[in-house]
């Protein structure tokens, strides 16, 4: 019988959070090590199937003798490093980030931000009602999702899983400089005439609503929205051999919305678009 190989051991690192003792395995990073140690440290842009990308600084802490604050989910652990979470400078540029983003963005389908501006006593309407919006409606040119980038704060996530991190179809950039950045698809063409594939990946990764289900749009628009009342089952996908897991979100006997697990070793999140969009056969009753 042969043995199976096991991967190299990694070394564990020690270092110190809010002077508690923390020990995480070589190459995690201090958000790894705040999560483990139930540390809420708030952040937007991280994604734990994506490299990160540093975009919205609401995840940074302090560390001893770093001139500057540093951005948790990017920063590896070091030894004899000396992190603190929730300094009065931390906090002050987290406020800060929030009020920013708030102010210019409609955050109102992120999850936590809410209790995140409670509890950092953000003020986002002082700066009055002139901050930078883009105030366009949502943009619905197809039957799967809808982009609407009133809600996107430019965390990249969707380049990202839609370029060589995952999908390699590159459908999705970001165009202009400065105030004027935003996401979108070769030329700003409506998504049927771009190179979009439609496996709605860049829409599990999404921190903010920015890119949804038309299922979910269209109820949020109605008022029927409700997650309490949704049930999660994780089947296997029964399109191909590959084995994809699914998370069918249900509410009122209905499928609304498909996902997949991120620590699925054949998916990591990712789904094509028989996957993540073609359930209605399940569901239909004729």
């Amino acid at each position: 019988m042969t043995a199976m190989p096991l991967g190299v051991p990694r070394r564990l690192v020690e270092f110190t959070i809010d002077g508690q003792e923390a020990r995480v395995p070589e190459g995690a990073t201090i958000l790894d090590a705040c999560r483990a140690a139930g540390k809420d440290v708030p952040t937007l842009c991280q994604g734990d199937t994506l490299t990160p990308k540093n975009a919205c600084r609401v995840c940074v802490v302090e560390v001893e003798g770093s001139r500057t604050l540093v951005p948790a989910c990017s920063r590896k652990a070091e030894p004899g490093m000396e992190v603190h979470t929730g300094t009065e400078r931390a906090r002050h540029s987290r406020k800060i980030v929030l009020e920013l983003l708030a102010s210019s963005v409609d955050l109102s389908t992120t999850p936590q931000v809410a209790d995140w501006i409670k509890e950092y006593e953000a003020k986002p309407e002082r700066f009055g009602p002139d901050a930078a919006r883009l105030d366009e409606e949502p943009k619905i040119d197809n039957e799967l999702y809808v982009r609407d980038y009133d809600k996107c704060i430019l965390c990249y996530k969707c380049v990202d899983a839609c370029g060589d991190q995952w999908q390699n179809t590159f459908a999705i950039s970001v165009a202009g400089r400065g105030f004027d950045a935003r996401i979108a698809v070769e030329h700003d063409a409506p998504l049927t005439d771009s190179a979009c594939v439609y496996c709605g990946n860049c829409i599990e990764v999404c921190p903010t609503g920015a890119l949804s289900f038309k299922s979910e749009f269209d109820m949020r628009a109605a008022g029927t929205w409700d997650e309490s009342q949704q049930t999660e089952t994780t089947t296997v996908c029964a399109y191909c051999g590959v084995g994809c897991n699914l998370t069918l979100h249900v509410q009122d006997n209905e499928i609304v919305k498909v996902t997949s697990p991120h620590d699925n070793p054949v998916t990591h999140g990712n789904l094509c678009i028989k996957g993540r969009f073609g359930y209605q056969h399940v569901q239909n009753r004729d």
